[in-house]
């Protein structure tokens, strides 16, 4: 069986993964600019890891700020088939405790358009099927190993991504639970889109720091509540990580294989030369030349 290639994109507070074997730290310049920071590379066990702090080293981009693009192309070039991505986020459910940890299955964008969605456009259109924007393959293998890691896990569920940089006023928290969601965040969008867009499998680690500000039994939420309770969230993640890398496959069949063979709406001829070049990695060989 193959090895898999597995990226970590970490959230708030995880800026680093302990155990890693034969490391080494990687810079790379992508046709959508420079990643958030060096990729981290190494082995655990006998499977391949690349890291990447979302926010850099050192919490320096706000999540409007994160060159989203970049950092899902720069994991495609080093190989990456399956991204985990760990978040810190907000519980819009009593039952969701902070502390918990939750694998969502689906997303809604209430981002403003601030940031880099699509590797598409600039004379290649192209729309792939996302209406379940979460590998289920890779959300199932993260459910036993967060069950084997001793956590408390819920699966399913909805994630809000919100813009940002403030957290949700009482009014807008009060709305997005009348709207069913489970989670609230403000980064998994782009990310999940791009990922489908670049044929990697991707899923959610998401860590339940407070209970936003719906739940007025409870302190709003604020950085200091937050980062209160993210070394535990965070140590549970590095557990989570450790446990789903020896149960990954690196054979997928899930759709995200071939998500982009079909999505090019633009005629071949027609293709913007310069465009097709940054999207070679990506749809080069469905368009060969």
């Amino acid at each position: 069986m193959a090895q898999p290639v597995i990226g970590v994109i970490g959230g708030s507070g995880l800026y680093e993964l302990e155990g890693l074997q034969n490391v080494e730290e990687i810079r790379l310049q992508t046709p959508f600019g420079e990643p958030s920071d060096a990729y981290i590379t190494g082995t655990l066990g006998e499977v391949k890891l690349v890291f990447l702090p979302r926010h850099g080293r050192g919490h320096r981009y706000l999540p409007s700020e994160v060159p989203y693009r970049a950092n899902i192309y720069g994991m495609k070039m080093l190989g990456v088939e399956q991204i985990i991505s760990v978040s810190a986020v907000g519980s819009m459910q009593e039952e969701i405790a902070p502390g918990h940890i939750v694998l969502p299955e689906q997303f809604i964008d209430r981002t403003s358009g601030k940031r880099g969605n699509t590797f598409f456009g600039a004379g290649i259109v192209g729309h792939v099927q996302f209406a379940n924007p979460i590998c289920s393959d890779l959300s199932q293998s993260l459910a036993l190993a967060a069950q084997e890691a001793g956590a408390t896990v819920h699966t399913g569920g909805t994630y809000i991504c919100i813009e940002g940089p403030t957290f949700s006023t009482r009014a807008e928290s009060n709305l997005f639970r009348s709207w069913g969601v489970d989670v609230i965040g403000m980064t998994n969008l782009p990310e999940a889109r791009l990922a489908r867009e670049a044929e990697i499998c991707y899923a959610t680690v998401a860590l339940a720091t407070d209970y936003d500000c719906w739940n007025e039994a409870h302190d709003d939420v604020s950085v200091e509540a937050v980062v209160a309770i993210m070394q535990e969230n965070i140590e549970m993640a590095k557990k989570i990580i450790a446990a789903a890398v020896k149960i990954i496959s690196g054979t997928r069949t899930c759709p995200c294989v071939n998500a982009a063979q079909h999505c090019v709406m633009t005629a071949p001829a027609q293709f913007n030369p310069t465009t097709r070049a940054k999207l070679d990695l990506i749809i080069g060989k469905y368009f060969k030349e």
